[in-house]
């Protein structure tokens, strides 16, 4: 098929020097730029298109003059209803349609042109006549534009007959129905037909409908597409729901292991602990291994599991686990306090040794000096961290927490319907509400005074957007009794509901 260039090949000539009044432009002798490059500057800025490239590629600021001409008209007409003039060729099936319409896609545009001016002497008189049809002036005095048909191969196994028949009716209608399930075939359709504002009503879809079955498809139609803005939603979707909520479904196996990674890293993620993030993980890497299995193991299921592998090498160091460790070098596993699930850790056979002894090493090091952390610097990447999940029906909702025998209470109120706040204070070992199951399980630290750098955050989603809220960070003595054992509050203000709240802190030397 020939191609649109034959509007210029007949054309083509080098620049040369001509005197144009007192400006002296330098101009072109013949079209498709009537001669004044002036003048085409002045008509690639109002077209938005890069001047270089229009010298370039002539045949796009003719698309694009075209374009605009066309939907500019459409604005101001009903629906067409009369006899289709373009017959398109695809998929198997002619689909019938009409000019004016055809133009908002710039595949189909170059397609009509293309055949519009294939074997025809004067390619320039043809495009001619399909612009003075568009004359506001010359309504009554139209003179029928021959029948074309074009041809569109698609070899996208996404685009079938459903999705690009509604991608083809969007043309006509700008509220066309899209359901969820078909939005995948209707963006990959409308990104072949180069159709931008239906390209982008099926991204404001995907990113409105993330779901544990939707996330991997739409994270990888974002990375296909290379749309920034699409797997950023993956992500930040991912950051929020990992524990709370694929943590408990079988869904957490579609998770592609480049965006699990991602979000394994990001300072933003939530969990109610490090211990149960490492669960969910784990629970990853099963099922992973074991496709047949249709619902979440339980966590004695997944133990058994690992714990079947021979004990000459843990897990992570043999050829199944070498491209997992990644994931797990993104961990806290300093974080990890509790005695019972340490000793899980070393039973469990899945890291290697010298992880697991540094880790020990930490947690003497830190009790040995009153609880400092001398070994965690930076709030970001190596905070101890614990979450609330805060839902529209709670009132108050609070938890205990224990680090090196000193115990803190993590706290969120409701105050009104959109009216929150979010704070943590120390207590007492002898205000627990069973101290003798305290001492028998965990340590318990004297200091009268802790020092500790945190920070309170909180994000919900509104409206398909994420709201969040953090105070700074602050570094404060927590002593044992009031004012002075109350962190700050962080108060927000939002319809947003659940609220993810996250607790980060460090204990620095002190």
């Amino acid at each position: 098929m020939s191609s649109l260039s034959l509007i210029t090949k007949q054309h083509r000539a080098q620049l040369e020097r001509r005197i144009a009044g007192s400006t002296n432009r330098w101009r072109f002798p013949k079209q498709p730029f009537s001669g004044d490059l002036l003048s085409l500057s002045q008509k690639c800025k109002a077209l938005s298109i890069d001047f270089e490239e229009a010298l370039r590629n002539p045949d796009r600021l003719c698309i694009s003059q075209i374009q605009k001409l066309f939907c500019g008209n459409l604005k101001n007409k009903d629906i067409q209803s009369g006899e289709a003039d373009v017959i398109l060729e695809c998929l198997g099936f002619k689909w019938e349609l009409h000019q004016p319409q055809l133009f908002q896609s710039q595949t189909l545009a170059k397609l009509y042109l293309e055949a519009l001016t294939q074997g025809s002497t004067s390619p320039l008189k043809e495009l001619e006549k399909l612009l003075q049809a568009q004359s506001p002036k010359k309504t009554k005095e139209r003179s029928p534009v021959k029948k074309m048909i074009i041809s569109l191969k698609i070899n996208d196994p996404l685009v079938t007959k459903v999705p690009f028949a509604t991608a083809l009716k969007s043309l006509y209608m700008s509220e066309v129905e899209i359901h969820l399930d078909d939005v995948l075939g209707v963006l990959a359709s409308a990104h072949i037909l180069q159709f931008d504002g239906l390209f982008q009503r099926c991204m404001d879809m995907m990113m409105a409908g993330l779901t544990p079955i939707t996330i991997r498809k739409f994270y990888e139609a974002g990375c296909k597409y290379k749309e920034e803005q699409l797997t950023t939603a993956c992500e930040k979707w991912l950051e929020m729901n990992l524990v709370p909520l694929l943590g408990t479904q079988v869904h957490l196996r579609r998770i592609p292991q480049d965006l699990l990674h991602k979000v394994l890293k990001s300072p933003r993620l939530f969990t109610f602990s490090e211990f149960r993030l490492l669960k969910t993980i784990l629970f990853w890497v099963f099922l992973q291994l074991n496709h047949k299995i249709m619902t979440i193991p339980t966590h004695e299921t997944m133990l058994t599991f690992f714990k079947s592998f021979p004990k000459n090498r843990c897990f992570l160091d043999r050829d199944i686990g070498q491209s997992l460790r990644p994931l797990f070098l993104s961990l806290r596993l300093h974080n990890i306090t509790k005695g019972k699930d340490l000793e899980e850790l070393q039973d469990l056979n899945f890291f290697p040794e010298s992880w697991l002894n540094r880790v020990t090493a930490n947690h003497y090091h830190a009790l040995e000096n009153g609880g400092d952390m001398a070994y965690l610097k930076d709030l970001n990447t190596q905070a101890v961290r614990f979450g609330l999940l805060f839902n529209q029906e709670y009132t108050t909702y609070s938890k205990m927490i224990a680090v090196y025998g000193f115990f803190f209470e993590i706290k969120g109120l409701k105050h009104d319907a959109a009216s929150y706040s979010f704070y943590m204070q120390r207590i007492k070992h002898t205000d627990l509400e069973s101290p003798s199951m305290v001492y028998k399980h965990k340590p318990v630290s004297l200091r009268a005074v802790r020092l500790v750098k945190y920070e309170i955050r909180a994000r919900t989603l509104v409206d398909g957007k994420w709201q969040e809220f953090r105070t700074d960070e602050v570094l404060q003595k927590f002593e044992l009794a009031k004012p002075s054992c109350k962190s700050r509050i962080l108060k927000i203000q939002t319809v947003g509901s659940p609220i993810y709240a996250t607790f980060a802190f460090i204990f620095p030397p002190s």
